[in-house]
């Protein structure tokens, strides 16, 4: 079965730091760009940031520059998005999906395999 699933989510305060899993299986990520989207209540889901099967970073929002980064570990077939310096803003279902080699314009139609999602609450 192909899937991804992520992992990580929680409750952190302000200023506070996670990393997010997306770990797939059923399918090897090294052919894959992988995108994370979020969906705030109330709001249209965006993405955040992706990765290229190659390697390259796209980031996709503004607002989250020089506080996200995302990564990637083929041999573990994972792809991780560290978060720092959090805010309220941030709080949102983190969905991580997959698009054949490159990230592109980050057009929501061109990633399939979509995750359960995982919660991120940013309060104190």
């Amino acid at each position: 079965q192909l899937q991804l699933v992520e992992s990580g989510g929680g409750l952190v305060q302000p200023g506070g730091s996670l990393r997010l899993s997306c770990a797939a299986s059923g399918f090897s990520l090294g052919y894959y760009a992988i995108g994370w989207f979020r969906q705030a209540p109330g709001k249209e889901r965006e993405g955040v940031l992706c990765i290229s099967s190659s390697g390259g970073r796209t980031n996709y929002a503004d607002s989250v520059k020089g506080r996200f980064t995302i990564s990637r570990d083929n041999a573990k077939n994972t792809v991780y998005l560290q978060m720092n310096s959090l805010k309220p803003e941030d709080t949102a279902v983190y969905y991580c999906a997959r698009r054949p080699w490159a990230c592109g314009t980050g057009a929501q139609v061109e990633f399939t395999s979509w995750g359960q999602g995982t919660q991120v609450t940013v309060s104190s």
